[in-house]
């Protein structure tokens, strides 16, 4: 007779509903690598904005919207379904609005012409992506136990990742490389059709692959209470915006070591997403780096960084999530600082591999510490705040970046700005205190 496991230890999660959870990681990856990133970003600057340094700082500008409409939408958007008790239905809402404008981003032609319908469906993509992933994030402790969340964050940022390889290892093969391009795309300088067909890709990938969330993941957590019932639509709007406002105003004096977390994660994320904004813009403007070369080094970069996020998930659950994020900040700025001294693109391969890195064991593990620290009840509220404490500053450093491009004319001093964020985020880390997980699993 097989024995059960100790009363005092938690059971594994369960396979199906972790494995869905993890699964929309690997498909809506495929918008920040291959749009946001490595292949629309640098097809935007290149070909439909008049000069690379203008195409910068028009992406600049609509990353800085897009920043600011995530700030606005997401503590309020979570506070109101934690009210409701619904948060896969946001998060179906928000997939298909990030489907359907990525899909819409094929119909960008390379000529200037075309440059305001680009951006404004970049704005719209990208806000449904980041607000979509509050709620995401906040359905974790339905799929994991305590003792596994740091496991389960990791493994699900590094299938991400993998997913994010996958879906630019297709795009170069079947569109950018391809000769002849398939379904008779005009790769003509005056149409690059097989490069804006990999939005098309990014619509059905992510389409594909994020269905089984929506089957198999429990809306809540075992110890989410929540209302006794489900609230109508202006009622948890009110009761959620009203709960809102308490927590914001409490928050000082009754949790000051989460606001800390709060403010250095708006810090060091904000310098995070301005880097993978504008890692591809960088590569082609100042490396000179081609398409094909872009897509190659993206593949690259997200091997690196899967690797990083699946290993570290398990030094997360061991030595604590404030630990691995400091380790995982204290990369990113010495490798960043080494890439923006070296000319040579050999050196940018080097550096840029390794600082990749350390991507994931700086954003699972803060995802990792925020379901510890949140409260079962508001927990969508309080991912809310977290997204919030990612975007509230997030058209800065986009905003900042463009600015110094623009009166610099200098890509490389442009993105010296990104430290600006990384740093003090990194010294503020310090003073926070983790809460463990409760033991060995």
């Amino acid at each position: 007779m097989i024995a059960g496991p100790p009363p005092d230890r938690e059971p594994p999660p369960r396979v199906a509903p972790a494995v869905a959870w993890c699964l929309y990681d690997w498909a809506n990856s495929a918008f920040p690598t291959v749009i946001a990133t490595f292949v629309f970003s640098a097809y935007f600057t290149k070909a439909v904005a008049e000069t690379p340094e203008q195409g910068t700082t028009l992406w600049a500008w609509a990353t800085a919207l897009s920043g600011l409409l995530i700030a606005v939408l997401s503590p309020t958007l979570g506070a109101i379904a934690d009210r409701g008790r619904q948060r896969k239905p946001w998060l179906a809402g928000f997939s298909i609005l990030t489907i359907v404008a990525s899909g819409l981003l094929y119909f960008v032609a390379p000529d200037p012409a075309f440059a305001l319908l680009g951006l404004a469906l970049v704005v719209i993509a990208n806000t449904g992506f980041e607000v979509g992933i509050v709620f995401y994030n906040a359905l974790l402790p339905a799929v994991a136990p305590e003792r596994w969340l740091g496991r389960i964050s990791g493994w699900g940022w590094g299938l991400g990742y993998a997913g994010g390889l996958a879906g630019l290892v297709i795009a170069l093969f079947l569109f950018v490389q391809a000769d002849p391009p398939p379904f008779g795309l005009d790769p003509g300088p005056g149409a690059l059709e097989p490069i804006r067909a990999t939005c098309l890709l990014v619509a059905v990938w992510y389409a594909a692959f994020a269905w089984p969330l929506f089957v198999w993941v429990p809306d809540r957590a075992p110890d989410e209470s929540g209302p006794a019932v489900r609230l109508p639509a202006l009622a948890a709007a009110r009761q959620g915006l009203a709960t809102l406002w308490i927590t914001l105003k409490a928050l000082p004096n009754s949790d000051p070591n989460l606001l800390r977390f709060l403010i250095a994660r708006m810090l060091y994320t904000d310098g995070l997403n301005t880097l993978f904004a504008f890692g591809g813009i960088y590569a082609a403007g100042t490396f000179g780096m081609g398409f094909d070369q872009i897509v190659l080094f993206g593949i690259a970069m997200n091997v690196a960084a899967g690797l990083g996020a699946a290993a570290f998930a398990w030094v997360d659950d061991g030595i604590g999530s404030r630990t691995t994020v400091i380790l995982g900040l204290i990369g990113l700025t010495g490798f960043g600082i080494g890439i923006l001294l070296v000319e040579d693109v050999t050196w940018f391969w080097i550096l840029g591999l390794s600082m990749s890195v350390f991507f994931g064991p700086v954003q699972a593990p803060s995802r990792t510490l925020m379901a510890r620290l949140a409260p079962p009840e508001t927990r969508a509220e309080m991912f809310g705040l977290f997204a919030l404490s990612g975007r509230i500053t997030a058209f800065l450093g986009p905003l900042v970046l463009g600015w110094v491009v623009a009166v610099t004319d200098s890509q490389r001093l442009g993105m010296a700005s990104i430290l600006v964020f990384l740093v003090p985020g990194l010294l503020l880390m310090l003073t926070v205190r983790d809460r463990p997980a409760a033991g060995p699993a």
